[in-house]
């Protein structure tokens, strides 16, 4: 797996530190492709509000839309999700290893 850019993880991490956006992408990994419609009879929230959600979410690469007739319907793309979590796992090894090498030092 390619290490994501900096800009990438900064775009992906600012579309998921929105309670909303996560829950809409917790939605559609649980009950699947979804339009802007159906989602927002879930939430408090108008389609265009989320709709905009959903924008900045395909924006960072976590979702795709697909037209089918005259509705659209948004699925989440979860390539992104490995890069974090593959930044993340990077990120604490790093700190493991410092950690140990402080340990070391005294003990």
């Amino acid at each position: 797996m390619t290490r994501p850019s900096v800009t990438a993880l900064d775009t992906l991490f600012g579309a998921l530190a929105d309670p909303t956006r996560r829950l809409l992408v917790e939605r559609l990994l649980t009950n699947g492709p979804a339009t802007a419609t159906a989602l927002a009879e879930t939430t408090p929230l108008t389609r265009q509000a989320v709709l905009k959600h959903l924008q900045v979410l395909e924006a960072a690469g976590l979702m795709e839309h697909e037209r089918c007739g005259r509705e659209v319907r948004f699925r989440v793309t979860p390539q992104p999700l490995a890069s974090a979590v593959a930044w993340i796992l990077d990120t604490a090894g790093q700190w493991d290893r410092r950690l140990d090498r402080l340990r070391k030092l005294t003990s």
